[in-house]
């Protein structure tokens, strides 16, 4: 069996030609070499698979080639590669430096090649600094890392820094298209883009991508084939969500995400996706932005359709619900509810309001609109002063074109007693203590609404009356486990005058309670008592707070009131108060 090469080191790039995406930096080196003006340390930093190393290597064969060699001339003597990662320590920095001093037996220069020079040791770092700055005339440098920010800065002051990019997804999937053609692979364009997407800009990843993507599916690369092998989830799943999110089919939505999911797709991998085709739809329904759009040319044409079908406003909110959602879903206890909940709200986004602004309708004006029903102008009886009917005072209602009920026009309608409540303009918040505050307030002042003034009762009633109506209120609280304001009722004996009760407490405090639920005590006295005349006073008498605030001495005192055999078991026991 013929030995098998992968592709990213069968198709490594020989010349700067063959390099893909990194123009400028080739570009630089070519005129350098030819102008003789290149440094001798040179630091080539960016991401994995966009060309460094292979760069290097380029370079290394160019500066070293006068013409006369033969095409397969490589230089490998000249040439030294010294992985960092593994040759880290001062000891291998110390023979480095020590080759450096001997001259190349062919060609002009020696070139020494260290991958990853951000793993070397502090003490290797600084063991390299006066051959890096001092080099031998016969000696090039390049340095090639990942992570430019972990190598110190005395380094990085001696080398010319070349960033290389990432390798953009046109870039990739032409070179993929080359090296299709070269090996025979019929491929989709959307196959290749997909897979160009898939290695986040790395050509390494790519073609090792494509060499398990040609093994998968054979000489026939589609991109339904690319899409099954790299687990991914394929456009057409989006264009199926967004159409039925717009038809507010939220039933089959859901059904659809239950058959990713089935699949093995992550529901987070599902909603970032959405969040990105929401995007891009967006981004197709302006000519200028299209060319942000990076998917296939047929792929493109769908979302130029789709995004006719929605609108701005749509892919604005569904982009903010959808952020919302991945920004959720990792801190999220129930991941699944959290992205059905949010499909939901968007197959809502579009949904028809118009039953919600509708409310004062049975069947909404839009039914007989389209049915070509006209609305007829029937008339609502208005009150007179004599017979209280109601006089005609037109008004709007939809109704059946071929039906009018008669009973409407003569329709005679009573009209209820007029119930004047007084209220304030101000809102408030419905947690907040003044909207509490308020709401007892409120109560209060409904005891000042009033149908029939004259006819209210008003029995008489003997103060004795009026204490056992207390004493029972104060038993109904505590039964509902009202303790604390059935101990502030109890301080003091309600004394009437006329048909006001007067209290006296020790403290404000206990005012403002008894304020607070005065609507019910008076309510209930009322009721019992028959007489809506009774009124609340309440007063604070200082000498009565002084009075409850009693010292160890006076709660003493006050037991032994109760109890006069405390005094005798003190006595006995020779106890302190």
């Amino acid at each position: 069996m013929e030995h098998f090469v992968v592709s990213a080191r069968k198709y490594r790039p020989q010349t700067f030609k063959d390099v893909v995406g990194q123009q400028a930096i080739t570009n630089t080196l070519l005129n350098a070499i030819e102008n003789n003006h290149l440094a001798q340390a040179l630091l080539f930093t960016g991401p994995r698979g966009v060309g460094k190393t292979t760069c290097a290597r380029i370079l290394a064969k160019m500066i070293n080639s006068d013409g006369s060699e033969t095409g397969d001339e490589d230089f490998a003597f000249n040439i030294f590669e010294l992985d960092a990662a593994s040759n880290n320590s001062v000891d291998d920095i110390r023979s480095l430096t020590d080759q450096v001093r001997i001259p190349p037996q062919v060609g002009k220069y020696k070139v020494y090649i260290i991958d990853e020079v951000h793993m070397l040791s502090q003490a290797a770092f600084n063991a390299f600094l006066k051959t890096l700055e001092e080099p031998p005339k016969h000696c090039i440098f390049i340095l090639a890392t990942t992570e430019k920010h972990k190598i110190i800065p005395t380094i990085l002051s001696r080398c010319q820094i070349f960033d290389f990019k990432r390798i953009t997804v046109k870039d990739a999937k032409g070179y993929l298209k080359y090296i299709a053609d070269e090996q025979g692979v019929k491929a989709e364009d959307d196959a290749l883009h997909i897979i160009a997407q898939k290695a986040d800009g790395a050509m390494r990843d790519a073609l090792s991508i494509f060499d398990r993507v040609v093994s998968f599916s054979g000489k026939n690369l589609t991109r339904q084939a690319v899409t099954e092998n790299l687990n991914v989830l394929d456009y057409e799943t989006y264009f199926t969500s967004t159409d039925l999110i717009l038809e507010n089919k939220i039933p089959e939505l859901l059904l659809q995400f239950n058959n990713t999911l089935s699949k093995g797709f992550d529901g987070h991998h599902y909603i970032a996706g959405l969040a990105s085709h929401f995007r891009d739809l967006l981004v197709s329904k302006t000519p200028e932005t299209i060319e942000l759009l990076e998917v296939g040319e047929q792929t493109k044409n769908k979302y130029l359709e789709q995004s006719k079908k929605a609108s701005q406003e749509f892919l604005m909110q569904g982009i903010n619900l959808a952020n919302d959602c991945d920004l959720k879903y990792k801190t999220s206890k129930n991941q699944r509810l959290l992205v059905e909940l949010c499909l939901m709200q968007l197959a809502s986004i579009t949904f028809d309001g118009e039953k919600k602004n509708s409310k004062h309708y049975i069947i909404p004006p839009s039914y007989f609109k389209r049915k070509g029903i006209t609305p007829i102008p029937v008339t609502i009886p208005h009150k007179t002063t004599k017979n209280k009917a109601l006089e005609v005072d037109e008004l709007e209602i939809t109704s059946r074109k071929d039906y009018v009920p008669a009973a409407v026009a003569n329709l005679q309608v009573k009209e209820p007693p007029k119930i004047v409540l007084k209220q304030d303009s101000k809102r408030t918040s419905g947690l907040s203590l003044s909207s509490i505050k308020a709401k007892k307030e409120h109560q209060i002042r409904q005891m000042d609404v009033v149908i029939d003034e004259e006819n209210l009762p008003k029995d008489p009633f003997t103060e004795k009356q009026l204490v056992d109506t207390w004493n029972a209120y104060v038993k109904k609280i505590e039964d509902k486990g009202q303790y604390n304001l059935a101990s502030i009722l109890s301080i003091d004996i309600p004394k009437l005058k006329e048909t006001t009760i007067h209290l006296e407490f020790p403290n404000e405090t206990n005012k403002v309670e008894v304020e607070r639920q005065q609507y019910d005590l008076l309510g209930f006295i009322r009721k019992t008592l028959n007489n809506f005349d009774i009124g609340l006073s309440i007063t604070v008498n200082e000498v009565l707070e002084k009075k409850y605030a009693y010292t160890n001495m006076d709660k003493f005192e006050k037991l032994k009131a109760k109890n006069p055999n405390i005094e005798t078991l003190r006595k006995t026991f020779g106890l302190d108060i």
